[in-house]
């Protein structure tokens, strides 16, 4: 099995990372924080916005399945990326909409993904691309949240199954069985 990994920052990575575990080709998903100026960073300092680290998802894929370009097709239809550094509720940097492409073919990749996403949008993407940067793993309790305990958090309740229904209504030819 091919295995390629991909790094997207949309806001908070519990959202994020439900999304992209239903996604065919998707082997992995880990939450955790890139792009600051703090080695290993706990989740209260990246929450307090003073690191520069984004919330965001390492997604392993298999590209035979499912391609990078289809990866950023779905996060740009998932979340909202003419927010600047918020989704919704969710102020700050830490929240910003990025790519954080790990080779020189991601980057073109990122660069004309942000290309389509602003053709179907009046208003402008602020999504950046950053990198090079480190990832750091986020602590256990945020891998798999939805999966695990995020269906009785009322904040997820409400985030996540409208991102879920976005992904089945535009790409129910890429989910998982």
């Amino acid at each position: 099995m091919t295995s390629q990994e991909a790094i997207f920052a949309g806001g908070c990575f519990w959202c994020t990372e439900a999304v992209f575990n239903d996604i065919a080709g998707v082997q992995s998903v880990e939450s955790g924080y890139i792009g600051g100026n703090v080695p290993d960073p706990t989740y209260r300092q990246v929450c307090s916005g003073t690191t520069g680290h984004a919330e965001a998802i390492k997604v392993a894929f298999d590209p035979d399945i499912v391609s990078y370009d289809d990866l950023l097709d779905i996060f740009f239809v998932t979340h909202d990326p003419t927010q600047l550094n918020r989704q919704g509720n969710d102020i700050g940097t830490q929240y910003r909409s990025a790519i954080f492409p790990l080779n020189e073919e991601q980057r073109a990749a990122a660069s004309a993904g942000i290309e389509r996403a602003g053709a179907d949008r009046s208003e402008p993407v602020v999504t950046s691309i950053e990198g090079p940067a480190t990832w750091y793993l986020a602590e256990d309790y945020h891998q798999q949240y939805w999966a695990d305990e995020g269906r009785s958090n009322p904040y997820c309740i409400a985030t996540i199954p409208p991102k879920l229904q976005k992904l089945r209504t535009k790409f129910a030819d890429k989910l998982k069985d």
